[in-house]
């Protein structure tokens, strides 16, 4: 697909991947509009880029789905992708864990995902052409200990994506699933000391999935990578 012009809407763009994405597409001639929690952080990077949509917000927030699309239709008169990025870990054993995190955390990963799929499929398949890309994690592929809860929200995004996927085959709208391994997001910062990966067992670059979000973007109209995992080319397990 050529991307120049294209109108991508990405969620969770103040930080991490989807602001990696955002640098790199926007060199692509792309048109972001950009949303996430920290409005400083989104006007940072909007500083960066060429005049892309900010739209601050929490993307658990019912209303936000809606509002990005109707953002993108009225700055841009148009919209062609969505990277459905948004995301957060909460992570502990049984006994420490707390439960109010996890269900917060299952209204982002889950809740927040199908919102944002469901309304701008709606208008994909209208228009007969889109491409959807939701961020799940190997965590949506395998288990781990500690992490059960969240290893749910990334199944249930694997799933949610396939099923999507399958409904739509032939209606000019792809939808897809990118699935990042260790990746230096800030997103294991609050972690245990005792449970943080070892560097030396390798760690993804925000801007490594951002490339592969770009060559998934990239395929003709009549090809599609339904999944795409990536791992650190050292990451054994």
């Amino acid at each position: 697909m050529e991307l120049k012009d294209k109108v991508i809407i990405i969620t969770g763009a103040s930080g991490g991947i989807g602001s990696a994405t955002a640098r790199l597409l926007d060199r692509e001639g792309v048109r972001c509009v950009l949303t996430g929690r920290d409005r400083e952080k989104l006007e940072r990077l909007a500083q960066d880029l060429n005049d892309p949509a900010l739209v601050p917000g929490d993307i658990s927030d019912p209303a936000l789905p809606a509002l990005l699309l109707d953002t993108a239709l009225k700055r841009f008169g148009r919209l062609d992708a969505v990277f459905n990025n948004a995301g957060v870990m909460h992570i502990g054993a049984v006994e420490e864990v707390d439960i109010e995190e996890l269900c917060a955390m299952v209204r982002i990963n889950v809740e927040a995902v199908i919102r944002m799929s469901y309304t701008v499929l709606r208008h994909f398949k209208q228009q007969g052409s889109g491409f959807l890309i939701n961020t799940s994690s190997l965590a949506g592929l395998k288990v781990f200990p500690f992490i059960g809860a969240y290893n749910g929200t990334k199944f249930a995004v694997e799933a949610l994506t396939e099923a999507l996927r399958m409904e739509l085959a032939g209606s000019g709208v792809r939808v897809a699933v990118i699935e990042p391994g260790r990746t230096a997001t800030g997103l294991f910062d609050h972690w245990p000391e005792d449970r943080k990966f070892d560097p030396a067992d390798g760690m993804l670059a925000a801007e490594d999935i951002a490339r592969c979000v770009h060559f998934m973007l990239q395929q003709p109209e009549g090809v599609l990578i339904p999944r795409l995992l990536v791992v650190p080319s050292n990451q054994a397990r």
